[in-house]
């Protein structure tokens, strides 16, 4: 195994602390995915990206750096990734999803704070996250009240870079979006010295469209009964798709699809096509936090679909250039990126029509809402996700948590009672 212990050393990182988080990965990942029977092939990939994915990656990452290129972090798929490529730069995801970081970020911000802003701030305050180390620009955004706040403290602590995300979707807060990017745009050629060209652009899109669609193509098959993939191994490349390098992601993407495909054809699901098909709405799930996934799947159920920031909303389709020119290219990522119904939006009924719609997609039996505790936007909206979902005779469980193993006992109970009700 490679020594990583010197690069991380020159980014500055907390050894020790980076030593403990480590070495508790093993010991949740081998159980939930690992030791699970009938697993395709060609996950072994995406398992190595997880045991390689603070050594390999970032030295991928440092080799760019040394040869004049830039590192953005990011916390939100509304970051244009396609601009970050054009820029001669990489895009990497910061959101964090253990509980490990949280205690030193609670010194500086609230308890009663969503647990992925917590985490993700300890991870900066720790220096146990080599890519927050690597950044040379961390990009927040104004998707809710906490995050936007917990950017002005995080801005003492690394270079930070504020997006302002609309909160409606008419045209003013279109033409608000578009403008950011423009802004965006401005200042990432200020840090790059490189110039954003029709070309240059052009080729990022083409890329990160391609990235997307290896996605979609996954998600499309798992619409078929018995799914020929778990929902574990399928959020962990929804998660992986976040940090790897875009152009072997996609490769690595279709290959597992090119094997599932040949499953289906031999009707091999990884589970019998009786057991409820279940549909997780709501917060993303940041790695490592497969805890309710990897419950709802050991309860006996499948979950087929996530309709989250590390799912469904990741698909958004190809990015519709209607014309000639960087103007053009930019103002169809805003348009295309206006299509993920984040729980930000009011109204949002796009949102609640996504989830109604996706469970048509899947043959969906039930749905857990999942909400990180204190995540206000999705804990409020899912009331009305109840409402909706019940006009269709669709039962809905709605749960929040937090990155602790502590209520493990009481959310497994409460899956366990809404699996025998879907059932019946």
């Amino acid at each position: 195994m490679t020594d990583y212990n010197q690069m991380w050393a020159d980014l500055g990182m907390d050894l020790e602390r980076h030593d403990v988080l480590m070495c508790a990965l093993p010991a949740i990942y081998k159980p939930m995915f690992l030791d699970r029977e009938n697993r395709p092939k060609a996950m072994e990939y995406f398992d190595y990206v997880v045991s390689e994915i603070h050594g390999l990656r970032i030295q991928e990452i440092m080799e760019h750096k040394a040869k004049g290129g830039t590192v953005v972090g990011a916390f939100c798929v509304y970051v244009p990734e396609e601009m970050v490529i054009a820029a001669d730069g990489i895009c990497v995801g910061l959101c964090a999803g253990a509980e490990i970081s949280v205690g030193s970020a609670e010194e500086i911000l609230p308890r009663n704070l969503c647990p992925l802003i917590k985490s993700a701030v300890g991870f900066r305050l720790e220096r146990i996250c080599p890519y927050f180390q690597a950044c040379d620009l961390v990009v927040g955004e104004t998707t809710c009240d906490g995050k936007k706040k917990a950017w002005e403290v995080l801005a003492d602590y690394a270079p930070m870079y504020v997006m302002e995300l609309p909160q409606k979707k008419g045209d003013r807060d279109k033409a608000l979006w578009t403008s950011e990017l423009f802004e965006f745009k401005d200042k990432l050629e200020e840090l790059t010295s490189n110039q954003i060209t029709e070309d240059s652009l052009g080729s990022a899109i083409a890329l990160v469209d391609a990235k997307r669609a290896a996605l979609q193509r996954l998600y499309d098959l798992r619409k078929a009964s018995p799914s020929p993939i778990s929902g574990l191994d399928s959020l962990l490349i929804a998660q992986v798709y976040f940090n790897d390098d875009p152009a072997r992601f996609t490769a690595k993407t279709n290959e597992l699809c090119d094997e599932l495909e040949t499953r289906m054809k031999e009707n091999g699901g990884v589970q019998e096509s009786s057991v409820p098909r279940i549909l997780i709405s709501g917060c993303p799930m940041i790695i490592p936090n497969w805890k309710v996934p990897y419950l709802v799947e050991n309860c006996g159920a499948s979950v087929v679909c996530e309709e989250s920031c590390t799912g469904t909303r990741l698909l958004t389709g190809n990015t519709n250039v209607k014309g000639n020119g960087v103007e053009s290219q930019i103002s169809a990522i805003a348009e295309r990126q206006l299509k993920t119904n984040c729980a930000c939006f009011t109204p949002n009924d796009d949102r609640i029509n996504d989830v109604l719609n996706l469970c048509d997609e899947y043959n969906v039996d039930g749905v857990i809402h999942y909400s990180m505790q204190f995540c206000q936007p999705y804990m409020v909206e899912a009331e009305k996700i109840k409402k909706a979902l019940g006009e269709k005779g669709i039962p809905m469980l709605a749960l929040e948590t937090d990155y602790g193993d502590g209520d493990t006992g009481q959310l497994r109970t409460r899956i366990e009672a809404f699996l025998e009700q879907v059932s019946k």
